[in-house]
C-alpha cells in the first residue's frame, strides 16, 4: 500500500512540475515573439549645431579669451556662458584647444587685398582705417589672451597664422608690388621685407608703452612718419 501511494504521488508532483515548464515556456517564447516584432531602435545621432548657434559659442571663446587668456578659459566658462551642456561642447569639439582654433577659423580677416586706391600711401591708410577702432582693440586683446600660449600650441600658432597674420602679410605684399610697379618704390628696397613687421609692431607695442590701444588716428602717423620714409615715399 505504502509502494502505491507514494508512486502516485510521485506522479502528480511530476505532473504538477511538468505543468510549470511548459507554461513558463509558452511564456518566454511569446516575450521572444513579442521583442522580435519590435522596430529596431535607431542608433542615437551626433546633434548638429546650427550655424548661429555655433557662431554665437565661437564669439563667446573670442570673448572670454580676450577677457582672461588662454590658460584660464575653461569649457566650463563656456558653457556657462552660452548656456551649453559641457557635453555638447566635448561632442562638437575634443577639447579646449580644438574648441579655440575653431572660434579663431571662423573669425573672417579683412581683405586687404581688395584695398587698391591706385597709390601706395592711400592702400596703406585705406588699410590702417579698413577695421574700427573698437575692432582693432578688441583684436589686440585677443592677442594678448593668446600670449605664450601660441608657442606652446602648435594647431593654436597655425591658426592665429592663417587667419590674422598671413591674410595681411599677402595683403601688404601685394599693395607693395603694386608700389614698385608705377615706380612708386624701388624693388630693391631693403625697406619693403619689414612693412608687415612695422605694422604689427605699432598695433602691439602702443599698448604695452602707452597703456592706449593703437587705434586709426595713431596708426596714420606712424605711416606718415615711420613706414612711408623708409620707403622712399
Amino acid at each position: 500500500m505504502e509502494n502505491t501511494c507514494e508512486t502516485a504521488s510521485f506522479r502528480k508532483g511530476a505532473s504538477y512540475a511538468r505543468c510549470v515548464r511548459n507554461r513558463f515556456v509558452r511564456v518566454r517564447t511569446l516575450k521572444e515573439a513579442d521583442v522580435s516584432t519590435e522596430s529596431p531602435r535607431p542608433a542615437a545621432r551626433r546633434t548638429r549645431l546650427t550655424p548661429e548657434r555655433e557662431a554665437e559659442l565661437y564669439e563667446a571663446v573670442l570673448a572670454i579669451l580676450r577677457e582672461v587668456g588662454y590658460d584660464a578659459l575653461t569649457m566650463d566658462a563656456v558653457a556657462t556662458r552660452t548656456h551649453a551642456s559641457k557635453a555638447t561642447l566635448y561632442r562638437q569639439w575634443k577639447g579646449k584647444p580644438e574648441l579655440v582654433v575653431g572660434a579663431l577659423r571662423h573669425k573672417k580677416p579683412i581683405k586687404l587685398a581688395d584695398i587698391d586706391t591706385g597709390t601706395l600711401r592711400g592702400d596703406l591708410r585705406a588699410m590702417v582705417c579698413e577695421a574700427d577702432d573698437e575692432q582693432m582693440a578688441q583684436d589686440a586683446a585677443l592677442m594678448r589672451g593668446l600670449g605664450h600660449a601660441i608657442h606652446a600650441n602648435p594647431d593654436l600658432h597655425r591658426a592665429l597664422r592663417e587667419l590674422l597674420i598671413e591674410p595681411e602679410a599677402e595683403g601688404l605684399r601685394a599693395m607693395l608690388r603694386r608700389a614698385v610697379e608705377r615706380g612708386e618704390i624701388a624693388a630693391d628696397n631693403p625697406a619693403t621685407d619689414f612693412v608687415a613687421h612695422m605694422m604689427l609692431g605699432a598695433f602691439m607695442t602702443r599698448p604695452l608703452v602707452e597703456d592706449r590701444p593703437a587705434d586709426a588716428a595713431y596708426l596714420v602717423r606712424y605711416l606718415d612718419a615711420v613706414v612711408l620714409p623708409a620707403l622712399g615715399v
